[in-house]
């Protein structure tokens, strides 16, 4: 019987301590288990110290998962919890997203200070975004706006606003929702015309392979939609050798068995896009994502992944 508290790995910002508590929490009704027995061992990592850089400039996704991996890897810690958009395609030897808890909204959110929606701020205004993604949509629909980096945490990037840096953001739902911020949203964006991140809304759970029984105490948590679809769009990714230095987008939706799968790749500017759509059996997540990614880098050709990888 275990009798040492489970360690759990989170980064420390409110939203990474949101969605380590859900884990506990979960994992605390699914057991029947106190939450004595569960440790939030909160770490800085590298995407954290750094804020003055788009997250392109100083090394895309590992940011935010390497410390965290590393304690992983060495046994200091018994899993651990990201944000699924924020994990690499490929990870550390002998680790493995091995659960998701329910995905929340997938959807974009408008935060407006001088208009409520991006299609009615004026002419030549700011928006402050961190993602090269939804820089690239951004563009897409409003070729005049000025677009500028916003990182940092929610709070972080809602002070610069407040602070007249720019005339709104964009923030994902699910995080505002987790948050209970959901009141300062002035628009949700269409997933069609703005899609999200690949994984966007997810939580993922990481831990050892070959930690069996670490893995069936984390199986009782599982979603097994949210798992498949997350598959399929990290699939997509991966065909793409997408990373933070990319805007792609992409989602997928599982309705019974059924899996519908929606990809778009852009140039930095929006001025190029490419869309894919596929469908099948569920079970066929990962195949279905990886037939998406090389359909598209087929249909674009590779001088447009020449023009900004």
């Amino acid at each position: 019987m275990q009798t040492k508290p489970f360690r759990i790995g989170t980064r420390g910002s409110p939203l990474a301590l949101a969605q380590a508590h859900e884990a506990r929490d979960r994992l605390m009704a699914a057991h029947g288990l106190p939450e004595e027995m569960f440790e939030i061992v909160v770490l800085t990592t590298k995407g954290d110290r750094i804020t003055d850089r788009s997250l392109a400039a100083i090394g895309g996704k590992g940011l935010f998962t390497e410390e965290l991996e590393e304690k992983l890897t060495s046994g200091e810690l018994d899993f651990a919890v990201h944000s699924a958009k924020d994990m690499a395609t490929k990870l550390p030897q002998g680790l493995a997203l091995t659960a998701y808890l329910p995905r929340e909204d997938i959807r974009d959110s408008v935060i407006g200070r001088t208009a409520p929606k991006l299609t009615e701020l004026p002419h030549g205004a700011t928006v402050g975004s961190a993602s090269l993604r939804r820089q690239a949509l951004i563009r897409r629909l409003r070729p005049d706006i000025n677009v500028i980096t916003f990182r940092g945490s929610v709070q972080t990037r809602l002070r610069k606003l407040e602070e007249g840096q720019a005339d709104a953001t964009l923030l994902a739902l699910a995080g505002l929702k987790r948050l209970g911020m959901v009141e300062i949203i002035t628009d949700i964006l269409d997933p069609d015309e703005f899609p999200p991140a690949p994984a966007q809304g997810a939580i993922a759970i990481e831990s050892r392979i070959d930690d069996a029984r670490m893995n069936d105490l984390l199986a009782a948590i599982n979603d097994g939609p949210t798992f498949d679809t997350v598959s399929c769009e990290r699939a997509f990714l991966a065909a793409l050798d997408g990373s933070c230095r990319t805007p792609i987008a992409g989602y997928a939706i599982c309705e019974g068995d059924h899996l519908r799968f929606f990809g778009m790749i852009l140039t930095p500017d929006g001025r190029q896009v490419h869309t894919t759509t596929i469908e099948g059996h569920r079970r066929d997540a990962e195949a279905l994502g990886i037939n998406a990614g090389q359909a598209i880098r087929a249909e674009a050709g590779s001088t447009f992944f020449e023009d900004w990888t």
